[in-house]
């Protein structure tokens, strides 16, 4: 479920200006903690999902996601 959970975070991350870790827990019905995790986990994957503070403040994601043909070519060798 988590693979799952993580490319739904990075499309909410790209149609919705900003949000809150707190609108993406209630929205997965799991922990802030837990989407704290999924965020480090997308960043340590390369996605550039950034944070702000202060009024408005949240999460969000470059337009742009860098995509390389080396990960993509590792993820299909472990799938076969």
């Amino acid at each position: 479920m988590p693979i799952s959970r993580h490319f739904e975070i990075v499309y909410m991350l790209l149609h919705r200006k900003t949000i809150t870790a707190g609108e993406l827990a209630q929205h997965f019905e799991v922990s802030t903690r837990t989407i704290y995790r999924d965020i480090d986990t997308l960043s340590a994957a390369g996605i550039p999902v950034y944070s702000s503070k202060g009024k408005g403040a949240g999460y969000h994601c470059s337009r742009v996601i860098p995509l390389t043909l080396h990960c993509c070519r590792a993820r299909r060798k472990k799938m076969f």
